[in-house]
């Protein structure tokens, strides 16, 4: 045995556990305990797995974690950053619009208003010039009666109306196929605007690895990391923080959940003892299982993380 191992032990016994008691109280197996107390850290799934164990068995007989972590050190796997995959590249790819189209776009609206500008100048002169003749030849019919007559005076009154109601006719025809043209490019713009916002801010919860009971996700474009899991049976689970610490581990029953805030924090471990009867969300977003609860039922679920302003 190592030296660790020994005081394990001797904690054990002055406990008065057997190590089928220790097993009911930690739910660790029994042929692990006897490998932590032998120092046989190569039967282990794994070096998280050796730190997990030995700090829930000084928790079970009373030992302080801290300490024993800081004594034999030498002796304990130090980190479990060594299982994990590098971090992934978090290049994002966004839809860009060219400089040329964004001016000719900025230039359309004014230049719609300038053509309407002239095109009712045009109007008001063409108008004016119109009434300003009919004016002169109704003064001049009046002091000419005898070159024009009554009936020719009321021809030419008529016409001029006509030709003001069509002339009016056009320019409020104008007018509204700018006002539609107007209409149309804001909301092609409110639209475009609108897509950009909603696809720079679409959550990504995606699995990077499987290993055995073991996934890998990345949580992108996301501004917090809330863990959300809820029991439809009975199932046990623990969950861990990048530094190790554990954040909660027990036996959820039906309709029982546990929460989570880790977005201070870069990575989450979940340890489910039934996947079947258990549902993990994040940020009410349901992870789907990259392994089949048939053929795991105990998984091993790392979520990684890193906030939006970071990618």
């Amino acid at each position: 045995m190592t030296e660790l191992g020994n005081r394990l032990k001797d904690a054990r016994e002055a406990k008065g556990y057997s190590l089928d008691d220790l097993q009911r109280v930690t739910k660790i197996q029994k042929r692990y305990l006897v490998g932590i107390e032998e120092g046989n850290y190569d039967m282990m799934p794994g070096k998280f797995y050796v730190r997990a164990f030995i700090k829930q068995y000084c928790e079970a007989v009373d030992l302080p974690t801290e300490e024993i972590f800081e004594e034999y050190q030498e002796e304990i796997p130090t980190t479990i950053n060594e299982e994990l995959p590098e971090q992934l590249s978090r290049v994002q790819t966004r839809k860009t619009v060219s400089e040329n189209s964004s001016k000719v776009l900025n230039f359309v609206p004014m230049l719609l208003v300038i053509l309407f500008v002239i095109g009712a100048l045009v109007f008001v002169w063409y108008f004016v010039q119109n009434k300003v003749g009919a004016d002169n030849n109704e003064g001049s019919n009046n002091g000419t009666e005898q070159e024009v007559t009554i009936d020719e005076n009321k021809e030419q009154a008529s016409k001029a109306e006509e030709e003001t109601a069509k002339e009016e006719q056009e320019k409020k025809e104008e007018e509204k196929s700018t006002e539609d043209m107007k209409d149309e490019n804001s909301e092609a713009k409110e639209d475009d605007e609108k897509e950009k916002e909603e696809k720079a801010s679409e959550q990504s919860l995606q699995s990077v690895e499987t290993a055995g009971k073991k996934t890998t996700y990345e949580l992108k474009n996301a501004n917090e990391f809330q863990l959300d899991i809820s029991a439809k049976g009975d199932t046990w689970v623990e969950i861990y923080n990048s530094k190790d610490e554990k954040l909660f581990a027990g036996l959820l029953k039906d309709g029982q959940k546990q929460t989570a805030d880790l977005s201070d924090d870069s990575l989450a471990y979940i340890i489910v003892g039934n996947a079947a009867n258990t549902d993990i969300k994040v940020n009410e977003q349901l992870l789907e299982y990259q392994i089949s609860a048939t053929e795991f039922v105990r998984q091993d679920i790392v979520i990684e993380y890193a906030p939006s302003s970071e990618q």
